[in-house]
């Protein structure tokens, strides 16, 4: 059964479509429609599935995502999702719940190349990207400070794209 398939399924299920006519739509046999919901939580009357189903996603013992039931070690921690796929699809779909908080994002300057960058978690970081840590690292003397048309020489000599030239310093 392929994912668009399981999907449609869902889908037609949560609407309230029985097994029968779910398999007439999809294509597939009946008991093949019946297994899936089992296994994912779709199963009973029709009409009743839809409203148990969004309240099985808010159970921890079911997927945020797809409301499948979930298999726990029981020394681990909280499990929210059955899958890393499930879990991706979730945060996708629900980006302004991430706990990121504005006191753990940073504003810095790159050591190299002068332009703004967000950190998230980590101040101390001293680079935008990898690509100017190898710059800073191995093109310059560490005894002398590159300026501005130096650095744009040394991007085109590396292939990097060149840095806009206005500069805006962090008042500390």
């Amino acid at each position: 059964m392929t994912e668009a398939m399981q999907k449609q399924i869902t889908q037609l299920r949560l609407k309230g479509l029985g097994y029968k006519s779910i398999a007439t739509v999809v294509g597939t046999s009946k008991e093949n429609v019946r297994y899936f919901c089992k296994t994912h939580g779709l199963l009973g009357k029709a009409s009743l599935v839809a409203l148990n189903f969004e309240e099985r996603k808010k159970n921890p013992d079911c997927c945020k995502q797809c409301g499948k039931k979930l298999e726990r070690n029981r020394y681990s921690g909280v499990k929210l999702f059955c899958s890393d796929k499930c879990r991706r699809e979730w945060w996708k779909e629900h980006p302004g719940e991430s706990k990121h908080t504005k006191k753990a994002t940073y504003e810095l300057e790159c050591a190299y190349c002068k332009r703004m960058f967000y950190s998230y978690g980590n101040a101390n970081r001293k680079y935008c990207s990898h690509d100017c840590y190898i710059q800073d690292r191995f093109w310059t003397d560490p005894k002398v400070e590159p300026d501005a048309k130096e650095i744009r020489e040394r991007q085109k000599i590396s292939g990097m794209q060149p840095v806009a030239t206005t500069i805006r310093r962090i008042s500390g």
